[in-house]
């Protein structure tokens, strides 16, 4: 069995493409000789504008995992697609390389789950024996930018194309039960408006996969105190002398509301703040931090440092409210940071898939409303250690069950039963995570 992922992987800011790379380390580690994640060119991804980790804070692949960036195809009288075309040409190439079966996953619907498609269609059409069992992957802006972009401007076809690409692919899936919910509505409207019947095969076929995430890189992390405190010296910080938030710096994010809710807390004076990542609102942040005083903008963290600034901060913040380009689906680095232990809690809210990710075992406030979200700030303050290292217990405790090892198993044992039968007609892929209990550690503030 090989495996390719094709996906924005590093050096892009996204949990997605984290995943990808955790995808692809366990399939290493499970014995799968030849793992590929395809990409960009780096300079297609410079000019994109999505948010870039410098390149020399990425951390290394494991031996046997190729990342590769295939050149576009065509001059310039092909107005567009020569990047697809080159991405697909390449999937092609690859399935013809390789010697058995090929798992092929695409995250992100568009422009991916069209590559990934494009080339198995050509692939069977040669005549091989080997076959491909692809694996497509909703992550949720499929929907709310393009899908539901396509359904404001009338552009129904649009909304269709992306639709039944995803249903042609062997397994759907979604990153989270929201995710799924946003795939039904959107089949929905465009039933309603074509009479199609895409709603009852997403409900049908659509299974949820929640993102792998490297637990024990984050476990391990405690073990370690002098890399704690070496990377603490390096960014000027002391442990538990800081709050923090890591992610996109966007408005979707809520770093201004942060900013809003720092002015006032009861942390303010004995801890500092620091916001870590980058992202189009970073200019307008790092301004109003300066302003401030006592506010940092970090846009360099490196992969080996994030995991150990998480574990010393006193609170760690994803005030992540809805907006129209972007709504959390899941919410990964607030799953990494469970796993990452320490006494500071996540404080965040229950926008979109967020929940699911912390299973409740967070303190909670009202997206986009910077009183509340100092109310829990506040909150976090005044609790115990005690407190703190029974919440801390019971997050990383959830948050296991998004192991990277696990997740991969269960996409690989559904690939291998699938590709056993003859029709690969997939068989029923169970939920890693458990459900969300009411008996959580929900502190509402």
């Amino acid at each position: 069995m090989n495996l390719v992922i094709l996906v924005r992987a590093d050096p892009i800011i996204c949990g997605h493409s984290t995943e990808a790379r955790n995808l692809a380390e366990a399939a290493i580690s499970a014995g799968i000789e030849n793992v590929h994640i395809v990409s960009y060119q780096l300079d297609t991804l410079e000019k994109s504008g999505l948010p870039l980790k410098p390149i020399e804070s990425i951390s290394p692949y494991s031996p046997g995992i190729h990342i590769d960036r295939p050149d576009a195809v065509g001059d310039y009288k092909v107005l567009d697609g020569r990047i697809s075309l080159g991405i697909s040409g390449h999937l092609v190439d690859l399935l013809h390389s390789f010697d058995g079966d090929t798992i092929l996953m695409d995250l992100y619907l568009v422009p991916h789950g069209f590559m990934v498609m494009e080339a198995v269609r050509s692939f069977n059409n040669s005549g091989t024996s080997a076959r491909a069992y692809t694996i497509g992957e909703a992550v949720g802006s499929d929907i709310t930018n393009v899908v539901g972009n396509a359904l404001a401007s009338g552009q129904l076809g649009a909304a269709q194309l992306v639709l039944s690409n995803y249903l042609a692919h062997d397994l759907p899936v979604a990153v989270s039960q929201f995710t799924k919910d946003l795939i039904i509505e959107a089949g929905e409207q465009v039933d309603q408006a074509l009479g199609t019947k895409f709603a009852q095969q997403l409900e049908e076929r659509v299974q949820i996969s929640f993102p792998a995430i490297d637990s024990k890189s984050y476990v391990d992390i405690e073990s370690n105190p002098d890399e704690i405190a070496a990377v603490l010296e390096k960014r000027h910080l002391t442990h538990d002398g800081y709050v923090m938030f890591l992610s996109r710096i966007a408005p979707a994010k809520g770093v201004d509301d942060l900013l809003d809710a720092w002015k006032g807390c009861k942390f303010r004076g004995s801890k500092e703040l620091i916001i870590c990542g980058n992202g189009p609102a970073k200019d307008a942040i790092r301004e109003e931090a300066a302003k401030l005083g006592d506010v940092r903008v970090l846009d360099d963290v490196s992969d080996e440092e994030k995991g150990n600034l998480m574990h010393a901060c006193s609170a760690w913040c994803l005030p992540s409210k809805p907006q129209t380009e972007f709504v959390e689906t899941f919410g990964i680095a607030v799953a990494e940071k469970m796993l990452a232990g320490g006494l500071g809690p996540v404080i965040t809210t229950t926008t979109g898939g967020i929940p699911e990710a912390s299973g409740g075992h967070c303190l909670t406030h009202t997206a986009g409303d910077s009183d509340s979200l100092r109310a829990c700030l506040d909150q976090a303050h005044d609790m115990t250690d005690e407190e703190l290292a029974s919440l801390s217990a019971s997050a990383r405790k959830f948050a296991l069950s998004f192991d990277r090892v696990n997740i991969f198993k269960n996409l690989h044992d559904q690939a291998k039963a699938g590709l056993k039968n003859d029709n690969n007609s997939p068989a029923p892929i169970h939920q890693i995570s458990p459900a969300i209990s009411p008996k959580g550690n929900v502190i509402a503030c």
